[in-house]
């Protein structure tokens, strides 16, 4: 292709807090949050699949920043919407102490296939900076896809402080397949509880505080990507 192309970026910085919690809560809860936030105009009846094909460098670097506690740590991925390839993200997502960076690219199916075989010189073509810096990162640091991680997401959200609650279940994992855009995954489970994440810029109202007091739940520092190679080991 001759010439550069412009792709859109999104970025977002916020807190995150996550909890384990079990299927009565996440059913409380899904019946509670609607008459508090609103629902993300994704959840149609009962929430939306997100799929995600992770990268991780030959020696598992991000997975063992992880496993160590590093307190900066990094996660590349890809990621679906209802497993529609018309919606495509490629992710960056970094810890940086409290906060939670993501910085997002939203590519073709394409450009996604060439990125899943390791022709990551397609993040050349665009004029722009992440673009750039991804592919830096993911050709010198010698990135691979590692697995692909599916589950159910009901969200709610609060323009305030761009407050977001999700609450993701059936999650379930894969390291046979790298294929994202399928329709035959083999997925296996890797929790056998629901996540609660919630997130947030600044601070959290006292209404969303008494929410999570209902929850009952340690805050804990959870990880899909990790769990899933974990797993899978």
């Amino acid at each position: 292709m001759e010439g550069v192309k412009k792709i859109k970026e999104l970025k977002v910085v916020r807190n995150e807090k996550k909890y384990y919690i079990d299927i009565d809560k996440a059913f409380r809860l899904k019946n509670l949050l609607p008459n508090i936030l609103k629902e993300d105009k994704f959840n149609c009846n009962d929430g939306y699949i997100i799929r995600s094909l992770y990268f991780d460098t030959i020696y598992n670097n991000d997975f063992l920043d992880k496993e160590n506690g590093l307190e900066n740590r990094r996660k590349i991925r890809i990621r679906t919407y209802n497993l529609d390839t018309e919606t495509i993200k490629l992710e960056i997502k970094e810890k940086k102490g409290d906060l939670q960076c993501k910085s997002s690219l939203l590519i073709s199916k394409e450009v996604g296939e060439s990125l899943i075989k390791g022709k990551y010189e397609v993040l050349k073509e665009y004029d722009n900076d992440l673009a750039k810096e991804l592919y830096a990162i993911m050709s010198l640091e010698c990135y691979r896809p590692k697995c692909i991680i599916e589950y159910k997401r009901n969200a709610y959200i609060l323009l305030e402080n761009n407050i977001r609650i999700t609450i993701d279940e059936n999650i379930r994992g894969t390291e046979e397949s790298f294929d994202i855009f399928s329709d035959n995954l083999n997925l296996n489970n890797i929790l056998d509880s629901t996540v609660l994440e919630v997130k947030y810029n600044n601070f959290l109202f006292s209404y969303i505080k008494d929410l999570l007091c209902l929850v009952d739940s340690d805050e804990s520092a959870i990880s899909k990507y990790w769990n899933c190679r974990n797993t899978m080991y």
